[in-house]
């Protein structure tokens, strides 16, 4: 796999919800703190997007998708002049539809969780808003969008759970859009791969993350020397190769260590660790516990700093 599939396959998202809502008129809706990545695309009407300590509001229009990972309390509205209204209390007294109508603002999307222990690696590289709004963009989101709406309009045996693959797909395919952007001054593994060089050796420790990668090899693979690979490294990803290599194996030891019942020795030797003693020393010192702690559940609290709470009504799309 590439590396932004290896990560989404990591992290094991979820989705709390996937569907949509529609609502006429001048409305201001307020959306508490959430747990993971919300994706919504705009299918009708405009309106405005304000999340906590980002620039804006943000302008919206029909055909627009948003990702929104940071977990900050947002507001979605209609008119900017309204007077914010809780999206539970919004949930119990406005009038929605399912149905996009002429004077309409409808929305459609979904919300994934990920694993706690591991949801930094995405979310802490991604801008408060990923806002997809040029039309080259948007046509590429456009079948799922349109997909999306005939599981809401035309519900079917299973519909429930293709409405939620489909929201998967269009978050990766924003994630693909927002990469290929090649957002300025970004710094992480995401932006990196928007560069050739750095790709490359990204690749090549995810393919073979047992490989005894030594920095020249890496840069190697990045066609560079080593001294301008490993300064070139450090500006696009913020740690250095061997760095990434050490906290990448470390993940992949975390999700074995909960996830399956492979043993602490063959973790590490599948990992290129020669002894396990070696292995848990370097396990320690990246996630901050021993494996045997970390594979019996008591992970740091430090580990957890993503995980919210959603609250509410987990099968609400404005709650999603």
């Amino acid at each position: 796999m590439d590396p932004l599939s290896d990560v989404l396959a990591l992290l094991k998202p979820r989705s709390y919800a996937s569907r949509g809502f529609g609502v006429s008129g001048k409305w201001s809706v307020q959306f508490p703190h959430y747990d993971g990545i919300k994706c919504y695309a705009i299918i009708s009407g405009q309106g405005w997007l304000t999340v906590e300590g980002a620039p804006g509001p943000v302008p919206l229009k029909a055909g627009d998708c948003l990702v929104l990972p940071s977990g900050r309390p947002f507001c979605l509205a209609t008119d900017r002049t309204a007077t914010p209204v809780d999206y539970r209390t919004f949930m119990a007294t406005a009038k929605l539809t399912q149905t996009p109508g002429r004077d309409d603002c409808f929305v459609a999307g979904g919300h994934f969780a990920f694993t706690p222990s591991h949801a930094s690696i995405l979310l802490d590289v991604l801008p408060p808003i990923v806002h997809i709004q040029k039309e080259s963009d948007r046509a590429a989101l456009r079948w799922c969008i349109e997909r999306m709406m005939q599981e809401i309009h035309e519900p079917q045996p299973g519909g429930s759970l293709i409405a939620e693959h489909v929201a998967y797909m269009m978050l990766i395919q924003a994630l693909r859009l927002h990469l290929a952007e090649g957002p300025q001054g970004g710094v992480g593994w995401l932006f990196a791969l928007a560069d050739k060089q750095m790709s490359a050796a990204i690749t090549a420790i995810h393919d073979d993350p047992a490989h005894h990668w030594t920095l020249q090899e890496l840069a190697r693979r990045a066609g560079m020397s080593r001294s301008i690979f490993a300064l070139k490294f450090k500006q696009k990803v913020g740690s250095s190769p061997m760095e990434y290599l050490a906290r990448w194996r470390m993940m992949l030891a975390g999700d074995r260590l909960t996830n399956s019942g492979d043993s602490i020795s063959e973790i590490a030797l599948s990992l290129g660790y020669e002894s396990e003693s070696a292995f848990s020393t370097a396990f320690k010192r990246v996630m901050g516990a021993s494996p045997r702690r970390y594979g019996r559940g008591r992970i740091p609290a430090s580990l957890l700093h993503r995980q919210g709470q959603a609250g509410g009504d987990n099968h609400s799309l404005l709650n999603a």
